[in-house]
């Protein structure tokens, strides 16, 4: 097969990617978050599709993309006024919201449970795509799974070139990380995933958020999951990544002393300096977390490289935006977190 790519500035594209979508292909999407491997969400095949070509365990559900919020009422029920509240202040954006499901969204699709994850994405060429599609695109990161995801039309390139129909390239994704997931099927609105909607302002809508244990540490591998990204471990090259934290200064010392040939250092721009003579690479600005969210997988993709030993990485702290980018580097970190702070 060869894989197509689509201008999305070609006035042509959207038609031919639905077209390619309702014939049960696979067609990776731009988002505002991340490239999407994007199929028919209600057509088994196509689904079975994605999994075959991520390479994706079978129970970690995907996201339904639709183009506007009267949508959601032909895939879910028992809808409750929070999520149309929630609809109205970041659709189209970089939110999905997990809801009851209807019958008519395959079990393939739902990961095998009940509820199903809907998403208006902020991209008006992948929005006119699922309006021309006339169904709802089921679309994980287009990265082969558990690799950092896409955020380029090249990098679906170089992890699917053959293996799909067509690519429609949108240029490099504004967000960078992927979206926001909340949950809204119990009493209390539960953060599964943070993204671009940041907790703070989930909760300036909701009046209330539980931050799922997923969030902060690794999960049981039989644990049952509602979301994408909660369960395995994401996001990461192949080399081992170690997340170092405490001061700038502390920090350093810290890889200095462990670092040895053919390791690699992740870091913020200011500290590059810090880091002469240790294969750094920065991914953004400290002072600016949204530089970061963009820079990231990027990143970690040009570290996938097995002649890397393993990777020390900086990470941002605090809330909004950096919480995200907190949360992908724990992923492909597993979790290997170091305090230099503490270190002897």
């Amino acid at each position: 097969m060869q894989t197509r790519i689509l201008p999305a500035a070609d006035p042509g594209t959207p038609r031919i990617a639905a077209d390619l979508i309702r014939q049960g292909q696979l067609v990776a999407i731009p988002t505002e978050t991340v490239y999407g491997l994007g199929a028919d969400g209600l057509n088994e095949a196509a689904v079975a599709g994605i999994f075959r070509a991520k390479g994706r365990p079978q129970d970690n559900p995907l996201i339904l993309h639709i183009w506007g919020p009267e949508q959601i009422e032909q895939l879910c029920h028992r809808i409750p006024q929070k999520a149309y509240d929630l609809a109205e202040a970041f659709w189209p954006g970089p939110l999905t919201m997990v809801l009851p499901a209807r019958s008519v969204v395959p079990k393939a699709t739902t990961g095998g449970l009940d509820t199903v994850a809907v998403r208006c994405p902020d991209n008006e060429v992948t929005r006119q795509i699922i309006r021309l599609s006339g169904v709802p695109i089921a679309a994980p990161s287009a990265n082969l799974s558990g690799k950092p995801s896409t955020t380029t039309a090249q990098h679906v390139l170089h992890d699917h070139d053959g293996r799909i129909a067509a690519i429609v390239d949108g240029g490099p994704c504004r967000v960078g990380v992927e979206s926001t997931i909340v949950d809204l099927t119990e009493e209390r609105p539960r953060l599964l995933r943070p993204g671009g909607i940041t907790p703070e302002q989930l909760t300036a809508v909701l009046g209330d958020l539980v931050i799922d244990k997923a969030v902060t540490a690794q999960i049981d591998k039989d644990a049952v999951v509602k979301a994408p990204g909660m369960k395995y471990r994401h996001y990461a090259p192949s080399e081992p990544v170690v997340i170092v934290s405490g001061s700038r200064e502390k920090a350093a010392a810290y890889i200095r002393r462990h670092f040895t040939p053919g390791d690699r250092v992740l870091c913020f721009q200011e500290e590059l300096p810090l880091y002469e003579g240790c294969a750094p690479l920065a991914y953004g600005l400290e002072a600016d977390v949204n530089t970061l969210s963009a820079g990231l997988f990027a990143a970690l993709r040009e570290l996938d490289d097995p002649g890397i030993h393993q990777v020390y990485a900086r990470c941002p702290v605090g809330g909004g935006v950096a919480y995200a980018v907190q949360n992908r580097l724990k992923k492909a970190a597993a979790f290997h977190i170091v305090d230099a702070e503490a270190e002897l």
